[in-house]
């Protein structure tokens, strides 16, 4: 039975680079993939870039309204979207064996549902990747309902620079630690950076922050 998984973890965890791995993976066997990104992260635009340089590009790039369900059936059978992907004279086309979610943390809370409808009505395995939270340490809408409907939970670690587990996104802006202000800010636009801190570490910051 196919589900639907959650793979999450703070910045510089390795979620880009395990998405791409496993895209790798699928393919080298044969099954197709498709591979889903929010049109929030505009970050290497339509590619999933890990921050060692492996790229792969992006089959669906995700406004919030799009369905993600019929986006991916539509990939399956050739139609809407997808018409003309391929020639149905050169033979069946295999169906999707997984879809493949990067920056999760984006999607709606909509959006979720219908990749739980994927997996469960359609019997299309669907692995997400992303941030559990923002850099205010709340939830992310995307994230929050995925630890409520996913089957699996996969915590991808990172070291903070003190030594011990990261687990915070920390926005700087012009060097400085910033802990308030907008929930979305791409790492690279201007002058807006992150950092993935353990809790005392963060603590330590926002304290001098105040």
């Amino acid at each position: 039975m196919a589900k639907l998984h959650f793979k999450y973890g703070a910045m510089n965890s390795g979620k880009s680079d395990t998405l791409i791995k496993t895209a790798y993976n699928y393919q080298e066997r044969g099954l197709r993939i498709l591979v889903i990104k929010p049109a929030t992260d505009t970050k290497s635009s339509d590619a999933v870039v890990a921050r060692g340089g492996a790229s792969r590009p992006v089959d669906v790039l995700a406004h919030p309204s799009d369905d993600l369900r019929a986006l991916t059936l539509q990939a399956q059978e050739g139609t809407g979207a997808f018409t003309g992907l391929w020639d149905p004279a050169e033979g069946e086309v295999a169906p999707i064996a997984c879809v493949l979610v990067d920056e999760a943390q984006f999607l709606t809370e909509e959006q979720i549902d219908q990749l739980f409808e994927l997996a469960k009505d359609d019997q299309i395995s669907v692995i997400c990747y992303g941030l559990r939270t923002d850099f205010r340490t709340q939830v992310f809408p995307g994230s929050r309902r995925l630890f409520e409907l996913a089957d699996n939970f996969d915590k991808l670690p990172t070291m903070c620079r003190c030594g011990s587990q990261a687990e915070f996104n920390c926005r700087r802006v012009g060097g400085t630690f910033v802990f308030a202000g907008d929930v979305v800010a791409i790492d690279g636009e201007d002058v807006i950076s992150y950092e993935s801190l353990c809790g005392s570490c963060y603590r330590h910051e926002r304290e001098k922050a105040t």
